[in-house]
C-alpha cells in the first residue's frame, strides 16, 4: 500500500526525531567548567536546544551568569562546534518509535526530508551516527536554505530538494520555530509533546499533537484526509 505517494513528510531534528540535549549541553556544560562557571542541569538547559548552536552558546552563557563578548562569539562557537562534533552522538539517541515509524512513512510511499536549525554537516554527522541517513531523501540545515525556520522558505525548499511537491508536505516538530515555518509555508504542522519548547506544545498552534511516535501515522493520516 503505497497511498502516501506524492506526500512529503519533513521533521525536525533536535527535540523530535532525537533527543540530542544530553550531548549540547554536555558541550555547553565542558565550556562553562573550563572557564570555572557552575555546570547547568540539563533539565534546566533544555530549553536552549533547537535554535541552532549560537543561540545556545549565547544564552546558555548568559543563563549560567558566564561573560559573553559578542566580538568574542565566533572563537567561542567554533571551539563549541569542535567539542560538539566530538561528542555528537554520546548520548543522543532517537526517540522511542522513530525508525519503525520512518519506515512504515517511507513504505507507504512518503518523501522523508530533515529541515532543521542545526547547521546541515552536524546534522547529518548526528544521523549517520545514528545510522538514520537511509531514511531521508535530503537533510537541510539552515546554511543549505535561503531562509531558516521560521521561515517557511526553509520547509518548502527541503521538500523541493528531497524531490516532493511544497503544495503537498507535513511538518513535524517540537517547538515554535517549527509551527511558524509550517504556518509561513502553507503546510500543516505535527507537533510533539515529548521535545524542547519553553511554551507548552499546546499553545504552540500546530494542527495536531502526538505524545508518542506511535501516533504519528494517524495523525498524518487525518490531515491528508482532511485535506488540510
Amino acid at each position: 500500500m503505497r497511498d502516501l505517494e506524492g506526500w512529503t513528510i519533513a521533521f525536525d531534528l533536535d527535540g523530535t526525531l532525537v533527543e540530542t540535549a544530553p550531548d549540547l549541553i554536555g558541550t555547553l556544560n565542558r565550556m562553562l567548567g573550563a572557564r570555572n562557571i557552575p555546570r547547568m542541569p540539563v533539565e534546566a538547559a533544555q530549553h536552549l536546544v533547537g535554535h541552532g548552536a549560537l543561540a545556545l552558546l549565547r544564552h546558555g552563557f548568559q543563563e549560567a551568569g558566564a561573560p559573553w563578548d559578542e566580538a568574542g562569539a565566533p572563537a567561542l562557537l567554533q571551539e563549541f562546534l569542535d567539542d560538539y562534533l566530538a561528542n555528537i552522538a554520546i548520548h543522543s539517541r532517537p526517540y522511542e518509535g522513530v525508525v519503525e515509524t520512518l519506515e512504515r512513512l517511507a513504505g507507504r510511499g512518503a518523501i522523508l526530508c530533515v529541515a532543521t536549525n542545526k547547521r546541515t554537516d552536524l546534522s547529518v554527522a548526528l544521523i549517520g551516527a545514528l545510522e538514520l541517513e537511509r531514511h531521508f531523501a535530503v537533510v537541510c540545515g539552515p546554511d543549505k536554505v535561503s531562509a531558516r525556520k521560521p521561515d517557511g522558505a526553509h520547509i518548502r525548499e527541503a521538500v523541493a530538494m528531497a524531490g516532493g511537491d511544497p503544495a503537498r508536505a507535513i511538518m513535524v516538530g517540537d517547538g515554535a520555530p517549527d509551527v511558524q515555518a509550517a504556518k509561513s509555508a502553507g503546510v500543516p504542522c505535527v507537533v510533539v509533546t515529548f521535545g524542547y519548547t519553553p511554551i507548552a506544545p499546546a499553545e504552540l498552534g500546530g494542527d495536531v499533537l502526538i505524545d508518542h511516535f506511535d501516533a504519528l501515522e494517524a495523525a498524518i493520516d487525518g490531515l491528508v484526509a482532511a485535506g488540510i
